[in-house]
């Protein structure tokens, strides 16, 4: 961990909403001002820092005199047009005494699924970066129609997506927990976690909160993706007012995510998590085999069937025979070509599509393994 921390050049650190509002679910000042306050530590010792912020919908919450978190999507996007604004303002205002700007950013899916926008919300970071701004960034709850039920997750995975977008060496997790805890049998904290195996993911639980989502789970999906991006990923309690210090000294308490050694380049990255599929193929055992150690293609004879409408260029996933995702990649042909070429070599195919000089059903160069 040592060496990774040494290298490390920036980071993003994701604050949960238990950790950020009281029970009462107004805004703990304090904590947030201790925050800052080892942002500022962080950034004089060279390190660029990102902030992922929950909290706006449980701040929206107690304005509008909500006991509980709302059902219904429009009552969502109310709390958390109301609460933005004050967390935003919080922030800058801890940031205030060591001159240090904050510059907002609202994501939804739909901002970083599209390659041409995924691009510009990358430059966009390293603008601000460069710039000496923090980048406090939650999702855009107030105008998202579809993420609020199907989002990225929660700030969980939105901090593991910034991560990866904007290529930190180290993915900060701050909770009320210190870390994962091994419910299997020690009922210890599992200080670091090598590879994110079932076992590991039988650990995780959900969360009681009544302004908050996700839990244990998402934390470990968000680690997932993080890992796979060549970014470490560390998970403790943030209410250790010199919590992110003692992780760059190697002395903090909690879990910490060994990164993948050859993390996914960028163009891959933005194929396995950033971008939903719009259908799928099934493939045989020798298909799957080829693609997971010998590099391949994806060829038609291999495909066994497919399900969804999709045209060439969308992203597809690949099932093994036993149903389950084991890759992504894009399309070279249209669902409704499939049937046609399915299971039959090119010879067979040039009869359906004598025009055609490529037969990949999904080139290697657009292709990636989701394990």
């Amino acid at each position: 961990m040592h060496s990774l921390l040494d290298k490390t050049r920036r980071v993003v650190i994701k604050l949960g909403t238990g950790l950020l509002t009281t029970e009462e679910g107004t805004i703990n000042v304090e904590r947030i001002n201790d925050i800052c306050h080892q942002v500022n530590l962080l950034r004089s010792r060279g390190l660029q820092v990102i902030v992922v912020s929950s909290g706006a919908v449980g701040l929206g919450m107690n304005k509008l005199c909500y006991r509980k978190r709302p059902n219904d999507l429009t009552s969502l996007q109310a709390c958390a047009a109301v609460g933005q604004s004050i967390l935003t303002d919080t922030w800058q205002t801890g940031l205030n005494p060591f001159e240090i700007t904050v510059a907002q950013l609202l994501l939804t899916r739909e901002d970083v699924r599209s390659r041409k926008r995924h691009v510009a919300v990358r430059d966009l970071f390293e603008k601000l970066m460069a710039s000496g701004v923090v980048p406090v960034v939650n999702e855009n709850d107030s105008v998202s129609v579809d993420e609020l039920h199907h989002r990225f997750g929660d700030n969980d995975i939105l901090s593991a997506l910034v991560a990866s977008l904007t290529k930190s060496e180290m993915l900060v997790i701050l909770t009320t927990i210190e870390g994962l805890m091994d419910l299997n049998g020690s009922n210890r904290i599992v200080p670091v976690v090598k590879k994110i195996t079932p076992e590991i993911e039988s650990m995780a639980g959900g969360t009681d909160s009544a302004i908050s989502v996700g839990g244990m789970k998402t934390k470990i999906e968000a680690a997932k993706i993080a890992t796979r991006s060549g970014c470490g990923v560390f998970l403790g309690c943030g209410q250790n007012p010199e919590i992110l210090a003692r992780i760059f000294q190697g002395k903090a308490k909690g879990t910490f995510f060994i990164p993948h050694k050859i993390p996914l380049v960028s163009k891959k990255r933005w194929l396995a998590f950033f971008e939903h599929s719009e259908g799928s193929v099934r493939v045989d055992e020798g298909a799957r085999h080829a693609l997971l150690h010998k590099g391949g293609s994806l060829l038609p004879k291999g495909v066994t069937g497919h399900s969804g409408e999709f045209r060439t260029g969308a992203i597809i996933s690949i099932e093994q025979p036993d149903g389950a995702d084991f890759a992504r990649g894009v399309s070279q042909f249209d669902s409704s070509d499939l049937a046609h070429v399915a299971g039959r070599d090119t010879d067979q195919i040039r009869v359906h599509f004598p025009g055609r000089k490529r037969f990949e059903v999904v080139h290697r160069d657009s292709l990636v393994m989701l394990a």
